[in-house]
């Protein structure tokens, strides 16, 4: 029986695990951008039209050493109106831009959020740690409320 016991706990463990680091993984993508500084490209977007997946506009750099450009193209998921400027990086080598500053770097951490909310699950039945569970949970949903916060208001 206690093979058993230490068999669940270790699957429920790696499970749990791999959530979360898979929920690291997808944020990276974004948040480092967002995060890093150095050599990085950072500016202003000027939002000129959205469809329903994406938001294009014109970019004027604010680091010296790189042109403006006439189009670059954000994730619909910023909530802006034409017209508004927003702080955005450039992605090294393409056209997409991602937001920065406090709203940028908390939906950079949307996948994290979100694994956080299913690790919860697997650690308090799995692992029957209701505490740690609890912690997770709000902690993922603490992300995701700041998240949404402050992209759509």
């Amino acid at each position: 029986m206690n093979a058993l016991l230490l068999v669940r706990r270790t699957a429920m463990g790696g499970l749990a695990a791999l959530l979360l680091v898979a929920g690291v993984w997808a944020s990276w993508g974004t948040a480092q951008h967002v995060m890093l500084g150095g050599d990085r490209e950072r500016g202003t977007m000027r939002v000129t039209r959205c469809s329903s997946d994406e938001c294009v506009g014109s970019y004027v750099p604010s680091t010296a050493g790189f042109e403006p450009r006439d189009r670059v193209v954000i994730d619909r998921s910023i909530a802006e109106k034409k017209g508004v400027n927003i702080p955005v990086a450039v992605k090294p080598g393409t056209n997409e831009v991602v937001r920065t500053g406090g709203p940028g770097f908390l939906h950079a951490w949307l996948p994290l959020g979100g694994a956080l909310l299913l690790a919860a699950v697997v650690v308090a039945g799995g692992l029957r740690l209701p505490r740690v569970a609890w912690a997770m949970a709000l902690a993922g949903t603490a992300l995701l409320t700041a998240s949404f916060a402050t992209l759509a208001f």
